[in-house]
């Protein structure tokens, strides 16, 4: 894989993992959301979410994420391109343990081991072609 076909990845990986952070951190803002809480309940939270910066922010780096995939997507095949998003599993779970305090237990610190075999070997198998 060229090196500039890489930065166009991760750079979609890595606009797609700020979302979800700050997604998480708009949610949070929120508390739990249930649907106990009747519908004015709701429309009110949910108007309230869609004005925090946190879920803008979030919402803006997906649209943004979108372009820069669809532009990796044109330089790199699918079949290559798509496993990497799997790097944004890495990225979210530790920076989920650093940021909100999330759990990161030997199981999952093997999991993401396992993540980030596959994506060397998916990486290498493309500079092959």
């Amino acid at each position: 894989m060229k090196v500039f076909d890489f930065i166009w990845i991760l750079s979609g990986v890595l606009l797609n993992a700020v979302a979800q952070l700050l997604l998480k951190a708009g949610a949070a803002s929120a508390g739990e959301i249930t649907l106990a809480s009747g519908a004015p309940a709701l429309w009110r939270t949910a108007l309230g979410l869609a004005q925090h910066p946190a879920i803008l922010g979030g919402l803006t780096c997906y649209a943004v994420s979108v372009v820069v995939w669809i532009i990796a997507l044109s330089r790199v095949e699918v079949s290559i391109a798509y496993p990497m998003l799997s790097i944004g599993y890495v990225l979210n779970a530790v920076l989920a343990w650093w940021l909100f305090g999330e759990d990161l237990n030997a199981q999952r610190w093997l999991g993401i081991g396992v993540i980030i075999v596959g994506v060397v070997l998916v990486a290498r198998s493309g500079s092959h072609t």
